[in-house]
């Protein structure tokens, strides 16, 4: 495939073809490691396959006009969130922080002044996503943003399958035939935000927008959702986008 976007709509069964064709294709080493690393195949049982949340704090909601400050990420299956292997980086955006954003994420001035550029922490981010199917809640931040920022350090972006817990709640509470009967009523759709999300399935709250509380936060909220509407035996390619 080519002159994929970051929100263009890639086929399901056409991400393992993808990412073949870009560890051809790329030219950073890095790069190269990381799409020529196989993914679990699309018929895995969900049970089986090893995940990676992740979670990222930015200067706003534009990855044209902001940037990245803070990525988390947690690695987890659906029996085991593994602590010990979290990561958590503060980078430098590279331009001014907003004093929304500040109030926002808590990340001061004083704190980028002192962080790495993303470029250096880059390949080892992409280390441990590489092999993982990345779990995020509301995949149109961390998608577009990364790609936006590896393609501005290495000169080529970076697409991947990911599993978006809050698109799995879309289906449940946004996409159902009641939840169409209660728009018809004038009823205001159910929060499917992340705080919400996890108040349905009985999770405790956790103080959001830090990336790495966020990120377990995510992986909590996949394992929930799996154990009430899923089955262990749900192949991959029914939840992955």
């Amino acid at each position: 495939m080519r002159g994929i976007r970051p929100r263009q709509k890639i086929v399901q069964a056409d991400w393992k073809g993808y990412m073949a064709q870009r560890a051809q294709q790329a030219k950073n080493p890095a790069l190269q490691q990381f799409f020529g690393t196989p993914l679990p195949d699309p018929e895995t049982p969900i049970s089986e396959v090893p995940m990676v949340a992740l979670d990222m704090e930015t200067t706003g909601l534009d990855e044209r006009r902001h940037a990245i400050v803070s990525i988390g990420l947690v690695p987890f299956t659906l029996n085991r969130i593994k602590l010990a292997e979290r990561r958590y980086w503060v980078v430098n955006p590279s331009r001014p922080l907003a004093e929304a954003s500040i109030t926002y994420h808590h990340i001061t001035h004083s704190e980028i002044a002192q962080a790495p550029d993303l470029d250096a922490i880059l390949d080892e981010l992409l280390a441990q996503l590489a092999g993982r199917l990345v779990v995020v809640h509301f995949r149109n931040i961390e998608r577009p943003f990364l790609n936006a920022a590896v393609k501005a350090r290495r000169g080529e972006g970076v697409l991947f399958p990911m599993i978006d817990t809050m698109s799995l709640e879309a289906r449940m509470h946004r996409q159902t035939l009641w939840a169409r009967f209660r728009r018809w009523l004038g009823r205001p759709p159910v929060s499917i935000r992340m705080h919400a999300s996890r108040e349905r399935y009985g999770l405790p709250p956790y103080q959001g927008h830090h990336a790495l509380v966020d990120a377990l936060a995510t992986a909590e909220l996949l394992q929930a959702q799996i154990a009430t509407h899923y089955r262990p035996e749900t192949p991959l390619k029914d939840i992955w986008c």
